[in-house]
């Protein structure tokens, strides 16, 4: 990783949605950045006026005030203008959804990160680029996860949650799930009869059921491909594991989510690593 000079000039672009739902963080993270580096600050009102932002930036370097769909719409952006390996992002999370800015190593609160922007490093990332010119920066999944109810009063307390999906895992031990049905498969959910195929080598084909396919860029230009079997009755099948450059992911319609985006239904989609492909600043070692 290579220090990022700080007198750069900022262009501190802020999410509308992170003005919404913490505007107290929002200003403190200006006002650090402000203290340390000449900034322009711009306040989109909505994704056209955030890439117009981003297209006039000059010789600023942009900063993203917002959550992880903020980060991906600039990278994408920059993707599709074809000026993302010679622009560094910084990212400063606000918002809800703040787990893919963490996995990347930025700290998540507005303090910690907006001086990680100012005296940090940049660390080079790979990228996931799909036939149709989407990223991932993080993860892709296939089914998409779909988070678990939230309302307390059907889960109950944490214990209450950990018994409920101690029992889940058991049914599936002893009972044979039924096909995926039509329904299932419109949502994006159950067992799916999928191709998974990493440079050309089928690791599963349509005979075998899956119940989910991950797969994550890695840091050596590979990506990290893991495929769940479906389980039997009383049997539990191994992951499948394989790491490369391309994954292509072929079946009957299915949706997939990379990042916080679901996208989909398609029935054939391949996924390339682009090594080192975008940089981002990260706090400096020790």
């Amino acid at each position: 990783m290579a220090t990022y000079p700080t007198s750069d000039p900022l262009l501190v672009i802020i999410d509308p949605a992170a003005r919404r739902t913490d505007g107290e963080s929002v200003r403190i993270a200006k006002d650090v950045l402000s203290a340390g580096a000449a900034t322009k600050v711009c306040l989109p009102e909505g994704p056209e006026e955030f890439a117009r932002a981003l297209a006039r930036r000059g010789s600023r370097r942009p900063v993203v005030v917002g959550d992880d769909r903020a980060l991906l719409r600039a990278v994408t952006l920059l993707h599709r203008r074809r000026e993302l390996a010679g622009c560094v992002l910084s990212v400063v999370p606000v918002g809800g959804a703040l787990a893919l800015a963490r996995s990347l190593g930025v700290p998540t609160g507005p303090v910690a990160s907006a001086r990680a922007v100012l005296d940090g490093c940049v660390r080079r990332l790979d990228l996931l680029v799909d036939d149709s010119d989407g990223v991932v920066l993080g993860a892709l999944r296939i089914p998409p996860l779909v988070p678990p109810p939230a309302d307390p009063a059907v889960l109950g307390a944490g214990a209450h949650r950990d018994w409920l999906r101690t029992c889940q895992s058991l049914v599936r031990t002893l009972v044979a799930r039924p096909p995926r049905t039509a329904a299932e498969a419109q949502a994006g959910t159950g067992p799916a009869r999928l191709r998974v195929e990493v440079d050309g080598v089928t690791l599963v084909d349509l005979d075998q059921p899956v119940e989910a396919v991950s797969v994550v860029p890695g840091a050596r230009g590979v990506a990290a491909v893991e495929v769940r079997p479906l389980s039997g009755p009383g049997a539990e099948l191994s992951p499948l594991l394989a790491e490369g450059r391309a994954v292509t992911v072929s079946g009957a319609h299915y949706r997939y989510r990379a990042d916080a985006v679901v996208s989909g239904p398609v029935r054939t989609r391949t996924w390339t690593v682009r090594e080192g492909a975008w940089g981002l600043v990260v706090p400096a070692a020790g």
